[in-house]
C-alpha cells in the first residue's frame, strides 16, 4: 500500500523523498525535499531549494528560491526568508517572546523574523524572533541573535555582536574592507557598507 506524501496540484520536478511530507502545493520547481523532512500546508516554498533531512517548515513561513535548509532547521510561521539564503544544521528560529502554554497565540500575534537576500546562518544558532538579518550577513555557528544585523555584518557569540565585515562571496573582509575575491566596500556612516568595485 503506498501513502501519498506529497500536496495534490505540486510541479512535477519537485521531489518530495519517500521518507518526506511535502502539505503545501506552494513550493517551487525543482525543489527537493529529504527523508523526514515536513512542509505543512500553507508553508511557501521557491523554487530550487534543498530541504535536508529533519527540515520542519511550519505553515505561515516562506522561503524564497536558492534556499538551502540543512538538516533538523526548523522555521516557524512569520519567518521569512528571501532568495539565496544559506540555514546551516540544527539552526532555529523562533516567534514567540513570551510562549506559555497555557496561553497560545493567534497567529497575527506572533513576532515576524526577516532573512534578506545571500545571508548565511551558521550552525546550531538561535534566531530570537522580531528581527532582521541583512543581505548577506554571516551569522556565526552557535550565535544567538537578539537584534538586527546590518548588512554584510559578521556576528558571532551570545548575545551576537558584529566581529567583522563579509563579502557577497562569503569571505571575511580585511581592515581595508577588500576581499580576496576582487570586491571592494566602503563604510557608508558607521553601520552600512556599499560595494565600490569587483563583480557585480
Amino acid at each position: 500500500m503506498s501513502v501519498e506524501n506529497r500536496a495534490a496540484g505540486l510541479d512535477p520536478s519537485v521531489f518530495v523523498h519517500p521518507m518526506g511530507l511535502c502539505e503545501s502545493d506552494r513550493v517551487g520547481p525543482r525543489t527537493r525535499i529529504w527523508a523526514f523532512a515536513h512542509v505543512l500546508e500553507g508553508a511557501e516554498v521557491g523554487a530550487d531549494c534543498n530541504l535536508g533531512d529533519h527540515a520542519f517548515v511550519e505553515g505561515g513561513a516562506r522561503l524564497g528560491d536558492r534556499v538551502t535548509v540543512k538538516n533538523a532547521v526548523l522555521v516557524w510561521d512569520r519567518v521569512t526568508v528571501e532568495d539565496e539564503v544559506f540555514l546551516g544544521p540544527n539552526m532555529v528560529f523562533t516567534n514567540d517572546l513570551t510562549p506559555r502554554v497555557g496561553f497560545r497565540k493567534a497567529p497575527e500575534q506572533l513576532v515576524p523574523t526577516l532573512v534578506r537576500r545571500g545571508a548565511t546562518v551558521g550552525a546550531n544558532a538561535t534566531v530570537v524572533c522580531g528581527v532582521t538579518i541583512g543581505r548577506h550577513a554571516f551569522v556565526a555557528a552557535g550565535a544567538v541573535v537578539t537584534r538586527d544585523v546590518p548588512d554584510h555584518a559578521l556576528v558571532a557569540g551570545n548575545p551576537a555582536r558584529r566581529i567583522g565585515w563579509v563579502c557577497a562571496c562569503g569571505r571575511r573582509l580585511d581592515d581595508a574592507l577588500a576581499c580576496a575575491c576582487g570586491r571592494r566596500y566602503r563604510l557608508d556612516g558607521t553601520s552600512e557598507l556599499a560595494q565600490v568595485a569587483g563583480p557585480d
